[in-house]
């Protein structure tokens, strides 16, 4: 739902705090999963090892990194994307 005359949502889908999953796929080699998790760190603070989760890609060339935050904005998501998609070792942000 839209605010009239503003075309800005009034309500979102989710109700923040919440736990959210933030899934990554990259290049398989020593760097990928770093980078991919600070960058989510940046924005979401430490993330404890408990909450990350790789999976190699049936060929073993990509891997998926999938971390799962207490996102506290609609904002600060936007943010963690906005930086994952700027990334070259961020194939794809999901």
């Amino acid at each position: 739902m839209t605010d009239p005359g503003k075309n800005t949502p009034t309500d979102s889908l989710l109700e923040f705090p919440c736990q959210f999953p933030i899934k990554m796929m990259g290049r398989k080699n020593n760097e990928f999963q770093s980078i991919a998790i600070a960058l989510v760190e940046n924005h979401a603070g430490e993330i404890a090892a408990s909450a990350i989760r790789l999976a190699p890609s049936r060929n073993g060339k990509f891997v998926s990194v999938t971390v799962h935050i207490e996102a506290r904005s609609q904002e600060q998501l936007d943010d963690i994307y906005r930086d994952l998609s700027a990334c070259e070792d961020i194939l794809v942000a999901l």
